[in-house]
């Protein structure tokens, strides 16, 4: 049966297509080859866009890339993903009010597996000038993924 990941944040263009591409290399590094992972915005103003080109870098620096077109969250993808992640506080509380009762999707903070509980918010890197928030937000990725995969996706 094929498991479905939805990774959240505000505009769709640094934090949660980081994290789509690193939780995609997660599942290829358990050779989990039976979950489809996408990510979405909670707002619309970058919808048709690519992902912010500090993002892209990033991920480039460490090998990966990353196709994805921003899209906004649909009432339907709390029906169609088994989880969907949040980076912050702010995304998962819109995320429990955009969910409609009764929704398949669990709703998860990504940071909460494998993060220390005091580095567990997955901060928003966009208004940094440099690329040093993307670094990080990339590393809380790749040890927060590796960690559900671990947890939950390997038996």
């Amino acid at each position: 049966m094929v498991k479905k990941i939805l990774m959240i944040c505000l505009g769709n263009i640094c934090r949660s297509p980081i994290a789509e591409v690193v939780m995609v290399q997660a599942l290829e590094n358990a050779k989990l080859d039976n979950v489809v992972v996408d990510s979405a915005a909670i707002g619309s103003w970058h919808v048709g866009n690519r992902a912010d080109h500090r993002a892209l870098s990033t991920l480039e620096k460490h090998g990966l890339k990353s196709t994805h077109i921003v899209r906004q969250i649909k009432k339907n993808d709390f029906e169609d993903f088994d989880y969907i992640f949040g980076m912050d506080e702010d995304n998962m509380s819109e995320l429990r009010r955009l969910a409609p009762k009764n929704s398949k999707a669990e709703l998860l903070m990504l940071g909460d597996f494998g993060l220390e509980k005091k580095n567990r918010i997955i901060e928003d890197p966009y208004y940094e000038r440099g690329a040093a928030g993307f670094e990080t937000a990339y590393q809380q990725c790749v040890v927060a993924c590796a960690a559900f995969v671990k947890e939950r996706l390997q038996k």
